[in-house]
């Protein structure tokens, strides 16, 4: 039976989902849930909230974590992991980059929207910060939902200045709570996909963090605007980014 994969644009997880199955030859039917009307109907009656979501008949999995969606597809090598300091390090220097890059949006593009989304460009330099923020609330023993990662920016948040103080107040928050609890890290997190180890969550937000970074670059780069300085390639190495900065079924005018 044919794999479905349920996917919307900007979404980081969904891309890479899609083109990790593409990468090992695995058939899918791709869903947008953003242009498919039946499609969130479809997904309620599996038991499914968000996306990404892999679907096979009645069976399915989330495509936050590739170790999963590799298992369900039946692929047998799933992804090797960076260790957990090397993580975090590289988590940190990539919310210092990402509010750089922030406060270089031109104000004229801060309300233009994304392809596909209601998100505007000043939308996704916030969404970094909470990101990061969704990740703390479950290490210190909360819950990452997905509405963490559907928040837009608080009334005092106007500017790319203002978002790119938040992403360095995130870091800093980040950074307090590696040194307070390296020594003694829970080894789960209660997320809105299911429990979820510790390794396998950070990973995912350390590159969700960074394929956003690679889009505000991007998007600098539509409004002629050189980025300075630009991401490290040596940032983005050994992490699971997907091949594309944006997903090629929505065309970024």
């Amino acid at each position: 039976m044919t794999l479905t994969v349920y996917w919307q644009p900007g979404c980081t997880s969904c891309l890479r989902t899609k083109e990790f199955l593409r990468e090992h030859g695995v058939a899918f039917e791709s869903v947008n849930v953003r242009e498919d009307p039946q499609a969130m109907e479809r997904l309620a009656a599996l038991g499914a909230r968000s996306v990404p979501v892999i679907a096979r008949g009645d069976a399915f999995v989330y495509g936050q974590d590739l170790a999963t969606v590799a298992r369900f597809a039946g692929i047998e090598a799933g992804p090797q992991r960076l260790d957990v300091p090397v993580l975090v390090s590289r988590l940190l220097a990539l919310l210092d980059s990402t509010a750089l890059l922030a406060a270089q949006l031109p104000e004229q593009s801060w309300h233009e929207r994304l392809p596909g989304r209601e998100r505007t460009h000043l939308d996704l330099a916030y969404h970094v910060s909470q990101v990061v923020v969704g990740f703390l609330d479950a290490a210190l023993g909360g819950r990452l939902t997905f509405e963490h990662f559907e928040r837009t920016p608080p009334d005092h948040v106007t500017t790319a200045a203002d978002v790119a103080r938040l992403i360095r107040s995130v870091s800093q928050a980040l950074a307090v709570w590696w040194g307070a609890n390296q020594s003694r890290l829970p080894t789960e997190f209660d997320t809105y996909y299911g429990r979820q180890p510790l390794h396998a969550v950070l990973e995912r937000t350390t590159w969700h963090v960074a394929q956003h970074g690679r889009q505000l670059q991007r998007l600098l780069e539509l409004r002629d605007v050189q980025p300075a300085p630009r991401l490290e390639p040596a940032l983005l190495e050994g992490l699971p980014l997907p091949a594309d900065v944006w997903d090629a079924e929505v065309p970024l005018a």
